[in-house]
């Protein structure tokens, strides 16, 4: 078995009071730390699963379609499907 240990650092820095409020808020404990809470925000900030090529490739068409007025309101596949 093995045992990662880090070092730890201490580092003060300022939050705007509404800030403070929200980190507050995502707390999932009363007890839980900030640094628990920034770094769980921290993990959510990267994407596991990178987007491949061919999406961004298809991303990109989709977009110029878009620009070219090559679309579909929701009302008119809400009508199209009968809904």
């Amino acid at each position: 078995m093995r045992i990662l240990q880090y070092m730890s650092a201490t580092t003060t820095i300022k939050v705007d009071p509404h800030l403070k409020d929200n980190l507050d808020k995502l707390k999932l404990s009363p007890r839980e730390t900030y640094n628990d809470v920034v770094s769980r925000l921290v993990d959510m900030a990267y994407d596991s699963e990178p987007i491949s090529d061919d999406t961004l490739k298809r991303i990109e068409e989709s977009l110029k379609d878009f620009k070219r007025g090559k679309y579909y309101t929701q009302e008119e596949v809400e009508a199209e499907l009968g809904l």
